[in-house]
């Protein structure tokens, strides 16, 4: 009895990046265990990357900034990064105004053009 191969590729799925979900307002002391469990997910997984989904933290503070800021240095490392998923505009704008640049998810990444731009192709230029 033998089995036989399946056709087509086999399903394998490894640049799908961990998903944390940072709950509502998190505390000082919960920081550490974040951060940890931020290495965690980067040493044992595939991916370079961890989703941190943002949409919970609640309102926008210094709070946050410090979290981020925490968990991008963790993420570093362990040599990965974080990506952020459904930031508020106004954590996003407060990202921005203390310096922290953190990839979003839907937004293009740098040296990447948006989705739907396509490059202008002059007359005289040789094809390809």
């Amino acid at each position: 009895m033998s089995s036989g191969r399946t056709a087509g590729l086999p399903h394998v799925d490894a640049r799908t990046p961990a998903v944390l979900v940072l709950p509502g307002p998190v505390s000082r002391d919960r920081v550490p265990g974040l951060c940890a469990e931020v290495r965690a997910l980067l040493e044992g997984g595939e991916s370079e990357v961890v989703v941190c989904d943002v949409g919970g933290l609640g309102p926008p503070g210094l709070g946050a900034v410090d979290l981020l800021a925490r968990l991008q240095l963790a993420a570093r490392r362990a040599g990965g990064r974080i990506r952020l998923r459904d930031p508020d505009p106004a954590l996003h704008a407060l990202l921005d105004l203390v310096g922290l640049r953190f990839q979003v998810e839907g937004q293009p990444e740098e040296g990447e053009p948006a989705l739907g731009v396509e490059e202008a192709v002059e007359s005289g230029d040789p094809a390809v």
